[in-house]
Order: C-alpha cells, then sequence, then structure tokens
C-alpha cells in the first residue's frame, strides 16, 4: 500500500443542520450517505458514571470543532468548551478576534492539537493568560509526514489524545480525578467497539484505492488497509498534466467515485468525476460527533469499494 503524506491549509464552513447533505452525482449512494453531517454533538456524555465536580465549570478552549468532543466526553458536565477555530474560518490562516483573546484570560486549559494557525498564535495564545494550562493533544502521536495535522481521525491514535486531555483535567482539578478517569473508561471503550466496527466494515474488500479531494484521511487509511490518493497536494489544486495523471490512474483502478469535503471548492473533484463517469461524494473529518461520523464515513467507503471491485 502506497501513501501521500502531504497536505494543505483546510477551510471550515457553517452549515444548518438541514441544509448538511451529501452531495450526490449520478448515483444511488446518496440515500447511504445521506445524513453524515446530520451528527449530535458529545453523544456519549450520558453514559457519566460518576458525580461531577460540585463547584463552577472548567473553562476549556480547543483549536478546532472535532476536539470539543473528546473534552465533553471526559469532561462531562463539568466543563465549558469553546472552540477557537469556528466553522467558516481556516485553521492556516485565522487570527482569533479581540474577545477570543480577552476570554482566555479566564480560560483554565487550552487544547492544542497542530492545525497551522496555531504556529503563528500560541505564544500570544499563551500570554493571555500565565496561569493557563496548554494541553498539546498531540504529545505522544507521531504525525505522518512530521506535520499531518489531522491525527484525530485515527481511533488508536484518538486513545492516546484522550488519555492526554484527562491527564489535562485532571492537573485542573485533582479532586475529581475519579470522575475523569470513568468518563475516559467510557469513552476508550467506545472508541475499542468503533475501531472493532470499522474493521469489519471495511474487511474482505478486493479495492481498497480511494480518491480523495483534501489528503485528511491518510491516519484512517493507515488504520484500515486502505490507500489514499489525493486530488489536492501541498493546498494546491493538480495542474493539467497532474489531473490527467488522476484521471489515468481512475481509470485504470476502476475508481468512479471521488470524495471531497464540504468545506472545499469541489470543482477539480467534479472534473475528474466527468472524465471517469463518476461521482462526488461528500463526507467531512470535522462533524462535532466523532464516534459517529467515523463509523459512518467507514459504511460509506464500504458501500463504495464494493462497487469499484
Amino acid at each position: 500500500m502506497t501513501q501521500d503524506t502531504r497536505f494543505g491549509a483546510f477551510q471550515f464552513t457553517s452549515y444548518r443542520k438541514e441544509e448538511i447533505t451529501v452531495l450526490r452525482r449520478r448515483s444511488p449512494l446518496a440515500g447511504l450517505a445521506l445524513g453524515l453531517f446530520l451528527l449530535l454533538p458529545a453523544c456519549g456524555t450520558s453514559r457519566l458514571t460518576a458525580t461531577p465536580p460540585p463547584e463552577g465549570l472548567i473553562d476549556v478552549a480547543v483549536s478546532i470543532v472535532p476536539q470539543k468532543y473528546f473534552v465533553e466526553r471526559i469532561g462531562g458536565d463539568s466543563v465549558n468548551v469553546s472552540v477557537m477555530v469556528g466553522p467558516g474560518f481556516n485553521p492556516a490562516t485565522y487570527e482569533p478576534k479581540p474577545s477570543q483573546i480577552q476570554q482566555l484570560s479566564v480560560t483554565q486549559m487550552y487544547v492544542r492539537i497542530g492545525v497551522p494557525f496555531e504556529a503563528a498564535w500560541m505564544d500570544r495564545i499563551a500570554a493571555a493568560n500565565e496561569h493557563m494550562l496548554i494541553v498539546d493533544q498531540s504529545e505522544g502521536v507521531e504525525r505522518m509526514g512530521g506535520t499531518d495535522p489531522h491525527i484525530w481521525l485515527s481511533p488508536q491514535l484518538a486513545k492516546i489524545q484522550a488519555q492526554t486531555i484527562c491527564d489535562g483535567l485532571v492537573e485542573i482539578d485533582p479532586d475529581n480525578e475519579g470522575f475523569y478517569h470513568a468518563n475516559l473508561g467510557s469513552l476508550l471503550s467506545d472508541v475499542d467497539e468503533l475501531d472493532v466496527s470499522i474493521k469489519d466494515t471495511l474487511a474482505g474488500l478486493e479495492s481498497r484505492k480511494l480518491m480523495v479531494f483534501h489528503p485528511a484521511w491518510s491516519y484512517f487509511a493507515r488504520d484500515y488497509d486502505l490507500e489514499m490518493i489525493p486530488v489536492q497536494i501541498e493546498g494546491s489544486d493538480p495542474s493539467p498534466a497532474e489531473m490527467a495523471g488522476l484521471i489515468r490512474m481512475a481509470k485504470e483502478s476502476n475508481i468512479k467515485v471521488i470524495f471531497a469535503q464540504p468545506e472545499f471548492s469541489t470543482s477539480s473533484a467534479e472534473t475528474i468525476a466527468d472524465e471517469i463517469g463518476g461521482e462526488v461524494l461528500l463526507i467531512s473529518p470535522l462533524a462535532p460527533d466523532w464516534l459517529d461520523n467515523l463509523q459512518r464515513v467507514a459504511d460509506t467507503f464500504s458501500e463504495v469499494l464494493a462497487r469499484e471491485q
């Protein structure tokens, strides 16, 4: 299996729940993918097994939306989570609003993950509150290519990240260590079940090549023995020669679906789809319900690959 670990800047777009659907182009697969983004945030918080801290909430800030799921699963009713780079903004070039910097003055914990905007802003974020604990969610995680930030899309790596977040909450609130560990245990159990389910979902497929517009799925592909073929390289659309090569590769591999994200333009993906008589389907790595989203993505991948083999 070959992998391309290069990636570029990525963007977020805000959608109302009723507007978020899977783009369908000449395919019955929309029925499978329909609802891929109709996801409820932090669905697992109802599984808490301990009493949350009785005093004030712990204010936690995170860089991007998917991190919120993990903090809320572990922190439960004891945390209030805000997202720095919300829907509609680019984490490669994002500049925090003055109000966000001001809010950090009363924030107890900031969870970074390694998205590009952090490189320019973490010093100023830290300076906003010298007492704020800064937790690096990527600690202990080896990045593909040294820089690929999409580490939350690997269930196995997500377990390491969840432990890191738990350790941060315990450092702030040691009196309730048992509460956070109980919630962490519940989350890790769900992640293990998800991992087994995804492996079962993708087992037995002869075709394992996925053509995607933005290369967000490198870790997922590595975990589940898939081959990700990216259209976009280092944030740029393909040149005419590269486009011709991608079209040729798609035809040779019987690829009929190009996966794109609702956060990006789909024009290059649509061009390839038109040339191969295929379609574009939208999947997102940024859905708020991390657990449900990865299972739905696996289901969609399985259905597509089964048709292409």
